[in-house]
């Protein structure tokens, strides 16, 4: 990276009020890989495809494309900011530069519960695969009681959680090693397995028709079905933003970052797409009740037999394993982000950044500990998949309407100004692809909330409660999050000084207020 760039990447740090503290170390391809396996396209396939095709049969498999076009509106719209603000905590710090303090706060508050809640659902999907490679794994009963399956996936999951807040305390560089060997692999597993499934196929790609009369019943016929049904896509599909949120331990984050979000979008959709496609050509039956339990675990083991079946469930756990690394990763920045600007509580102790491991270690223990109760509350809950699973998306989706919705009305006042020459810019293109991101984020988030039984309360006993759960859970975080930073938080808010730029002359609260206002 060359001087001048180096220069221009920390000028725009100052912009926020904030001096450089994060060591540069990140290449294009470590930032890419951060957005990848966020995404990972293993992790999430196979972790809810058996309700995707539950709800909604082979043809669930047109929410896929669905649940790219519009997310990719809104990584149009990331990729346009990350080229003009790279910087920790994008959702955060974009929100509160689009919009004012408030919003920011708030933006930043759905995303760090969401990473906290989406960090334990992403590592139940150890629950998922384990015991399919070996009943050993299956250390509570033998997976045939009542809450069998639950106790234990929260057992494994609370190992993985415990390995990722090892390794985000102890660094970025070992963060990015384990990330891009991981993704590597990943990358590497996902094309033999789309080759494997593709000599495998007993039925053309006409599957996708096929709806199994899962819209019977439905009030909206097929259509409600394939809403719900949804739900599986949209779980992969999210946490691109990533790479724009290691902008400052990223050369030349202005140009890699964009690139990273979009080539993360795109390769998750192609890779996956052909995964589901082929999954379903090949499996023996589409009428098997693994299907609709197991999933594509179940694919793998009935197509390419128990020796070369389980050797992919090894990959698919290695992808998990660093999908959970990324996602504790981005929420230790967003964290540390919030906290530099006095956003939360014991903020200096939060934003202090270890001179040793130079990464903000508490942020990683705390986030760790927190995923880790989330999990607790869930032990003898036979739904945490699908519940723990729906709410995180729904506070993601929350998040990234704040920083649509900002940016649309910025462009309509005429206050946005993109990225200089040479970077990413939608130009003309902007004010459309941010309404239709805005629209999708909108409609989707009422789609995912919606009070379904088959998301919210599958099994009896039935309550309202439960079924209203996310628009209670949800509404609630927003809402008591809000309360507090309106009558105690804002009155501290601003740049701390220890982490203030060298230029800040004015006092910190007035800087970071008039640095979040402005775009």
């Amino acid at each position: 990276m060359s001087t001048v760039s180096a220069s221009q990447d920390d000028a725009e740090l100052t912009e926020f009020g904030y001096r450089p503290e994060l060591k540069r170390t990140l290449g294009s391809f470590h930032t890419f890989a951060a957005g990848i396996s966020y995404i990972s396209i293993l992790t999430g396939t196979f972790q809810l495809f058996y309700f995707g095709f539950a709800q909604g049969g082979p043809a669930y498999w047109w929410s896929w494309p669905m649940v790219f076009a519009g997310q990719l509106m809104v990584a149009l719209c990331f990729a346009e900011l990350a080229a003009r603000h790279p910087v920790a905590g994008s959702v955060y710090n974009w929100a509160k530069r689009l919009g004012n303090p408030h919003v920011g706060w708030l933006a930043g508050w759905m995303m760090l519960v969401a990473s906290i809640v989406s960090l334990a659902a992403v590592a139940l999907a150890y629950q998922l695969t384990l015991p399919q490679i070996s009943s050993a794994f299956q250390f509570v009963g033998d997976g045939s009681g009542t809450y069998d399956t639950a106790t234990n996936a929260v057992l494994l999951a609370a190992v993985l959680i415990l390995f990722t807040t090892l390794v985000n305390a102890f660094g970025v560089k070992l963060m990015a090693r384990i990330n891009t060997a991981g993704v590597f692999l990943e990358l590497v597993a996902t094309v033999v397995l789309i080759v494997l499934l593709a000599v495998h196929v007993v039925r053309g790609p006409g599957v996708v028709t096929e709806t199994a009369h899962t819209g019977s019943g439905q009030n909206l016929g097929y259509l409600g079905a394939f809403l719900t049904a949804s739900l599986a896509s949209a779980y992969v599909m999210y946490g691109f933003d990533t790479a724009a949120s290691l902008g400052e331990e990223s050369l030349d984050p202005s140009r890699n970052a964009p690139r990273a979000i979009l080539r993360a979008l795109i390769a998750s959709f192609a890779l996956g797409g052909l995964i589901l496609l082929l999954a379903l050509m090949s499996v023996g039956s589409l009428t098997g009740e693994g299907l609709t339990t197991d999933g594509l675990q179940y694919v793998v083991l009935d197509v390419l037999g128990p020796t070369v079946g389980k050797a992919m469930l090894w990959c698919v756990l290695i992808a998990v394993t660093v999908c959970a690394l990324a996602v504790h990763t981005a929420a230790v920045r967003l964290a540390f982000a919030m906290s530099r600007d006095n956003n939360l509580p014991a903020a200096s102790l939060m934003a202090r950044v270890s001179p040793r491991f130079q990464t903000p270690v508490l942020p990683a223990v705390i986030v760790g500990l927190l995923a880790l109760g989330v999990l607790a509350v869930n032990i003898r809950q036979p739904q945490i998949f699908s519940v723990v699973t729906s709410i995180g998306i729904i506070m993601i989706y929350v998040a990234y309407l704040l920083v649509t919705l900002p940016m649309l009305v910025a462009r309509v006042r005429g206050r946005w100004t993109p990225a200089g020459e040479g970077r990413f810019s939608l130009g003309r293109f902007g004010l459309p692809v941010n309404v239709l991101a805005v629209l999708w984020g909108a409609g989707m988030t009422l789609n995912l909330a919606w009070p379904r039984e088959a998301v919210y309360n599958a099994a009896p006993p039935h309550h309202w409660y439960l079924r209203w759960g996310a628009f209670l859970f949800v509404g609630t975080v927003a809402l008591g999050g809000f309360a507090y930073y309106w009558f105690v938080q804002r009155h501290r808010t601003g740049v701390l000084a220890e982490h203030a730029a060298a230029t800040d002359t004015g006092s910190d609260a007035d800087s970071g207020s008039s640095a979040a206002a402005k775009v």
